[in-house]
């Protein structure tokens, strides 16, 4: 399941390069994990071969769309509000249309369309391609709406326009869809089964964004590590593959030793990691090469055997354990972080005690917290009741946010004194005379500019940190450079 929801990106209005023929305006605003802004930038190239240019001006639109998540309940209610304010300016401008695209498509389309008439069109995460013609439904006065989620599309044969790019970074999705079956999740539900891409379409795209100046790569999916191409079709087909696919497939262990060896000189990283998936090839493969970053998301959503059992995760306490401490025996450096849900029904203190205890242990350089909220469709809606208080959701979830905060102090101090690795991406927020990058380990680091610039790979002396953020002086390029 891949949802780390970086809260300063919510809401992003995206915009591009203009086209000189394009007449019609675009504006798409993104919400939700990195697969949906991902997945906006493919969407903004199939319009730009439909005479469209993106703008962040939503008055001056022709077409107004917004990227969805339905991983919590927040993440709903922002963007009806968004809704409201698209329709709030369609009335003065009526020649305007409004699509929802993503993951809230599949699952309000009715609502949307037919009950509350707040939308013109209706795309799910697997129907991008059929947006044009879409487009002339609604030109013609029908509602439009493709929710149908496919078992083949990967989007492998499109490139992606790269939306608000500081040139450095750049995600490039390599798997959809998800077969893990969670109780809480609505993600199978809204982008399907699990299909991987063609890795030649993936080193194409990496090639392209190599030749162009990117520096680091995000490969991205719902389930990284579940990444296995044999020819095309679902993973959970690969039993019925012939022994020839089956000596040809390509696992992500496989990928990622290709990524790192190709391309010495760039950086790698991959989000987001199912523990049942995380073998140790893979790694294996990031111990061996410079070039792949030391970081792990690796969500575990609670820390007692009885709850995951109940989100029909398929790995217990003491595995989930085993498997982080083969991680740091076979990468010391190693950095990670987590996903954790509080409140899940039936959770227990005790249960909760077992999640502190859990990160305690663990020692997570970062987390992603929420509190449950049920999500209509999923297990956990049908057959659970939601039991938990929501004061004793609230107040676990402080527990657990305090307690992850001090470990994260704990662990930016270890690089204190250090000298690290940062590729430079952009102006600090807080200092127009300061860089700001990332290490190896997904820590920010801030630095006096001097004469580096936006793609340098720098090496800094860390002096200071807060709990996020590195602070130091570079003292040379690295090896990358």
């Amino acid at each position: 399941m891949e949802k780390v929801i970086e809260e300063q990106k919510q809401g992003t209005s995206l915009v591009l390069d203009q086209q000189e023929n394009n007449t019609k305006k675009l504006f798409i605003e993104s919400y939700g994990c990195q697969m949906n802004f991902s997945d906006s930038e493919i969407v903004a190239s199939i319009l730009a071969n439909e005479g469209y240019n993106t703008t962040q001006n939503l008055e001056e639109a022709d077409l107004v769309l917004v990227n969805t998540c339905s991983i919590r309940d927040k993440a709903e209610q922002t963007i009806r509000k968004r809704l409201e304010k698209y329709n709030a300016v369609k009335a003065i401008n009526p020649s305007m249309k409004v699509g929802v695209l993503g993951c809230m498509a599949e699952r309000l389309k009715s609502k949307f369309l037919e009950e509350e008439k707040i939308v013109d069109m209706v795309v799910g995460p697997d129907a991008y391609k059929d947006i044009p013609n879409l487009l002339k439904d609604v030109g013609e006065g029908r509602d439009a709406i493709n929710v149908i989620l496919s078992k083949e599309e990967t989007y492998g044969d499109i490139a992606p326009v790269r939306l608000n790019s500081n040139g450095v970074t750049a995600f490039v999705s390599i798997t959809r869809g998800c077969d893990n079956m969670c109780t809480f999740c609505v993600v199978p539900f809204t982008r399907g089964r699990e299909r991987s891409r063609e890795p030649q379409s993936i080193m194409e795209e990496i090639k392209d964004l190599h030749q162009r100046g990117f520096k680091e790569i995000t490969l991205l999916g719902q389930n990284v590590d579940s990444y296995l191409w044999y020819g095309g079709g679902l993973k959970k087909d690969f039993v019925k593959a012939t022994e020839m696919q089956k000596a040809t497939a390509v696992d992500f262990a496989q990928l990622l030793d290709m990524c790192a060896t190709s391309y010495p000189k760039m950086r790698f990283r991959f989000s987001t990691s199912n523990p049942q998936d995380m073998h140790d090839e893979v790694i294996h493969v990031m111990a061996k090469h410079h070039n792949i970053c030391k970081y792990i998301h690796l969500p575990v959503q609670s820390g007692s055997t009885r709850i995951l059992h109940e989100m029909n995760r398929q790995h217990t306490r003491e595995e989930y354990m085993d498997l982080v401490d083969r991680i740091y025996k076979i990468i010391p450096e190693i950095s990670l972080s987590q996903d954790m849900i509080t409140g899940f029904p039936t959770e227990t203190e005790e249960d909760h005690q077992d999640t502190l205890s859990l990160m305690e242990h663990i020692k997570y350089d970062f987390g992603y917290m929420f509190a449950y909220s049920e999500r209509p469709g999923t297990m956990a809606a049908r057959k659970m009741e939601d039991d938990v208080p929501e004061p004793v959701k609230k107040r676990r979830l402080q527990e657990i946010v305090d307690l992850q905060q001090r470990i994260a102090m704990e662990r930016t101090k270890r690089f204190v004194g250090d000298t690290v690795e940062v590729l430079i991406e952009k102006t600090s927020k807080r200092s127009d005379e300061h860089w700001s990058g990332r290490n190896s380990q997904n820590t920010t680091v801030v630095f006096p500019k001097e004469n580096y610039k936006v793609g340098d790979f720098v090496l800094v002396k860390v002096s200071d940190c807060t709990s996020a953020t590195l602070i130091g002086e570079a003292v040379g390029y690295s090896q990358m450079q």
